[in-house]
């Protein structure tokens, strides 16, 4: 990347378990009336599944996401989504994110299966990497954002490559108020850039997130790091006040 070259942003939010489908009509809404659209910066929500089909077309300033995906097309899995229920619903899928590590024990192997059906599907991939406080207490941050890597994309060649975007989330920094501080968020996000150096030729055009207690306060910061080109919000993501808040510190610095 060249390094006078303005940056681009996405800036993302995970509603997670939240917003009924009446509510993601109000915000999406409420939210695009505020939006100065700007092709530099792209705006993402990821709603709950049974927002997706009302919030489809809503605002043509903001895409929407899904905050999962199936690997098989259609079957006996229930309570999945498969790749073609999404199909005309999203343009983007949300995957690996901690909650669904931690809390629905996928492995890196399920996740591979993931991003590839939906690469293969030809949906944008947000694909998320982080360490507990534990690995990075024991020093074993890189190695595994590493792992992680090089499992998660482990059969998807550089083409494909392209059309992920990759969401550094600390999992000790999620919901806990305590954020990474730029320095560590871009010392993380250099390094996933240079392991993308063993996938892709041009490593620098690949949008790197930070996630891990996003708010308007500490966005400026986050987002003004060299290696940072964007943030998936989760909390803040939620009030369009503060959410609209981090959206207009990519505009900043956009403009500056």
């Amino acid at each position: 990347m060249n390094h006078n070259q303005k940056k681009e942003y996405i800036i993302a939010g995970n509603w997670k378990m939240n917003k009924t489908a009446t509510e993601s009509i109000d915000f999406i809404t409420e939210l695009s009336g505020r939006i100065e659209p700007d092709p530099r910066v792209e705006i993402l929500v990821f709603p709950a599944f049974t927002s997706l089909y009302p919030s489809k077309g809503l605002s043509a300033n903001i895409s929407i996401g899904s905050q999962n995906i199936f690997y098989e097309e259609k079957g006996a899995f229930t309570g999945e989504i498969s790749p073609l229920m999404l199909k005309d619903l999203v343009s983007h899928v949300l995957i690996g994110h901690s909650e669904r590590r931690q809390i629905f024990k996928e492995s890196d192997s399920d996740i591979n299966k993931k991003v590839k059906t939906a690469l293969q599907h030809g949906f944008k991939v947000v694909l998320c990497l982080g360490e507990t406080l534990e690995e990075r207490e024991r020093e074993e941050t890189f190695s595994k954002i590493k792992t992680q890597i090089e499992k998660d994309l482990d059969g998807i060649d550089a083409n494909n490559i392209q059309n992920i975007a990759f969401a550094y989330e600390p999992i000790w920094a999620i919901g806990t108020g305590k954020n990474a501080t730029p320095d560590q968020a871009q010392e993380v996000h250099a390094f996933i850039r240079e392991i993308l150096g063993e996938f892709l030729d041009q490593p620098g055009e690949t949008r790197i997130l930070y996630g891990g207690s996003v708010k308007p306060e500490n966005s400026y910061d986050l987002l003004s790091q060299q290696d940072i080109n964007g943030v998936l919000v989760g909390g803040a993501s939620l009030n369009v006040e503060s959410f609209f808040g981090i959206i207009s510190q990519s505009y900043k610095l956009i403009h500056r």
